[in-house]
């Protein structure tokens, strides 16, 4: 409820929400905490020191970009699953790993790289902060990289080496959901586990079915 102030002529006055305001406030800091401490962490490393003077700066820095350079805030969902994010980084340096070798034994190989495709895969999670990680982690294997986001849809257009039939898209569609579910476990939202379980047990028929293979070595 408003505080209500007289002034002298005794006519009274709505007073600010000041509770409300001082909780809008704290939610914008909390929400763009993250990204401060990442931005400090890259102006520190940027400098090869960890020092003082350089995370003062560090945070002088951050907060300007952060005003100058306004960004829509990432939504974070608050939940933080240390096994799940356990066995996604697990998952993820075995995959690591072995693509590395398919893709140098490919590039070796006595026919080489012959078909590459540009693939679209629909995601479950509207959220922009599983969404860009899973096309980090997407982009960070061999023989993959996202060319392209539809942050409206949360669809990713990725291109692939060496995959030019609708089993293979198959398969690597597949794989880009279960990256997104081994996050969303980790670091999503109860909603957004409740929806990619779901598509985990409806089938591989969720995602666009495009492919557009293309001849030679060439991109």
């Amino acid at each position: 409820m408003s505080d209500l102030a007289t002034d002298g002529s005794g006519t009274a006055e709505i007073g600010e929400p000041e509770p409300v305001v001082h909780r809008e406030l704290h939610w914008r800091i909390w929400v763009q905490l993250p990204l401060i401490v990442l931005i400090v962490l890259l102006w520190m490393l940027l400098w090869g020191t960890f020092s003082l003077f350089s995370f003062v700066t560090g945070v002088v820095v951050a907060f300007a970009v952060t005003r100058v350079f306004y960004l829509p805030p990432v939504e974070l969902s608050g939940r933080f699953n240390p096994f799940w994010f356990a066995v996604f980084l697990g998952r993820f340096a075995f995959d690591l790993v072995v693509v590395a070798f398919q893709v140098a034994f490919q590039a070796i190989g006595p026919r080489g790289i012959r078909r590459n495709s540009v693939i679209a895969v629909d995601l479950v999670t509207r959220s922009d902060f599983i969404m860009t990680l899973t096309a980090v982690a997407i982009s960070l294997i061999p023989g993959s990289i996202v060319v392209e986001v539809d942050r409206r849809q949360s669809i990713l257009y990725l291109h692939l080496l060496n995959v030019g039939d609708d089993n293979a898209v198959t398969r690597t569609r597949l794989k880009v959901l279960s990256v997104e579910r081994s996050l969303v476990r980790a670091l999503g939202s109860m909603a957004d586990v409740r929806d990619t379980g779901v598509l985990a047990r409806s089938g591989p028929a969720a995602g666009i079915p495009a492919v557009h293979p293309r001849e030679g070595a060439g991109s």
